[in-house]
C-alpha cells in the first residue's frame, strides 16, 4: 500500500458531517470541528440526509474531503467517488464518529476523535485495494454469504424506513380474530440451514453446487498481504469430523446459485443468483497517521 505524505497547510478541507454523527455524539463532532479548524483552511458542510451529503461532495472543488461520521458514512463516500469515477484523484480523510467504528478501525484511522483529526492534518495518504461488483457496488474490507435465511438488514438512518400499511393491516387483523385472553402464537424462527453456492476464484471453481457450504461460510476479503488480490475461505458442511476451510486467492471471485443475500462491509444487499467481484488495486486513498 503506497502511502504519500499530505500538507495541511497548503489545500483546503471540505468538512462534511454526517447528520447521524450530529444527532448521535454532538461533543465528539465539535472536538472535530476544533481541532480541524485549528490546523488547516476548511469549509463546513452540514448535509441533513444523503442527496445533501452527495452535493457537498460533488461541489468540493480542490477542497480535501474530510468525511466525521460512522463505517456507513464513509461507505458512502468512497460509493459516490467511485460512481463519478473521481476515486483516483481524491484522497478521503476520516474522523470516525458514531456507533459502527470496525470498518475504520480495520483500515488503520484511530478511533479517538482528536487522535483522527490529527491524523486529517498530518497523516499520510495510503492507497488501498477495493473490490467492485457488477453492480458497481463496491466493498472496502470483507464481504459475506450471511445465514440462511438472512436475518434482517439494519436499515440506514439516512435511508429512510419505507411505509408497511399492509403489515399494519395484518396485525390488526391477527389482534381482532384471536380471542380475548389467548395471546397470539409466535412461530419459532427457523434455524439457519446449509447453502449450495458455486465459488470461482479467477475461473477455477472452488466449491459446487454438489458441495453444501455451512450458513454464512463463504468469506472474502481484501488481502492486505498481496496487492490486488482477494482472500477468499468456504467451509463445507462437516459430516462427522470438522471439515477443512477450502482457502484461494485471485483477482475476480464470483459466486453463484440459489438467490442469496451477502454482506458488503456494513451493508446486506440481495437477494441476487449471481455475483462477480473484482479486485482494484490501489483504487483509493485514505489519509492515515504517518508511521513512527
Amino acid at each position: 500500500m503506497a502511502e504519500v505524505a499530505t500538507s495541511a497547510t497548503s489545500e483546503q478541507l471540505l468538512v462534511v458531517i454526517d447528520p447521524v454523527a450530529r444527532r448521535s455524539d454532538g461533543e465528539s463532532v465539535r472536538i472535530a470541528k476544533d481541532v480541524l479548524g485549528g490546523g488547516a483552511a476548511m469549509k463546513l458542510c452540514l448535509p441533513e440526509g444523503p442527496e445533501e451529503f452527495a452535493r457537498a461532495l460533488s461541489r468540493r472543488g480542490s477542497r480535501r474531503p474530510v468525511v466525521v461520521g460512522d463505517d456507513r458514512a464513509l461507505l458512502r463516500a468512497v460509493s459516490l467517488l467511485h460512481r463519478h469515477r473521481e476515486l483516483a484523484g481524491c484522497a478521503l480523510s476520516l474522523v470516525p464518529v458514531g456507533g459502527g467504528l470496525s470498518l475504520a478501525r480495520s483500515l488503520g484511522v484511530p478511533t479517538g476523535t482528536v487522535a483522527a483529526a490529527r491524523a486529517v492534518l498530518d497523516g499520510v495518504e495510503r492507497r488501498m485495494d477495493l473490490m467492485v461488483d457488477d453492480s458497481d457496488g463496491v466493498v472496502l474490507g470483507a464481504l459475506r454469504i450471511p445465514p440462511v435465511p438472512a436475518a434482517p438488514e439494519v436499515p440506514d438512518p439516512e435511508a429512510g424506513v419505507p411505509s408497511r400499511p399492509w403489515l399494519r393491516t395484518c396485525q390488526s387483523l391477527v389482534r381482532t380474530l384471536v380471542p380475548a385472553g389467548r395471546p397470539p402464537r409466535v412461530a419459532a424462527a427457523p434455524e439457519p440451514g446449509p447453502s449450495r453456492l458455486r465459488v470461482e476464484v479467477d475461473g477455477e471453481t472452488l466449491v459446487d453446487l454438489d458441495q453444501p457450504v455451512e450458513a454464512g461460510s463463504v468469506a472474502v476479503s481484501v488481502s492486505p498481504a498481496a496487492a490486488g488480490i482477494a482472500s477468499v475461505e468456504v467451509r463445507p458442511v462437516s459430516v462427522g469430523a470438522e471439515a477443512s476451510p477450502l482457502l484461494a486467492q485471485g483477482r475476480t471471485v464470483t459466486v453463484s446459485g440459489a438467490h442469496f443475500r451477502y454482506r458488503a462491509d456494513t451493508v446486506v444487499s440481495g437477494p441476487v443468483r449471481t455475483r462477480t467481484w473484482v479486485v482494484r488495486e490501489g483504487a483509493w486513498g485514505l489519509t492515515v497517521p504517518a508511521a513512527g
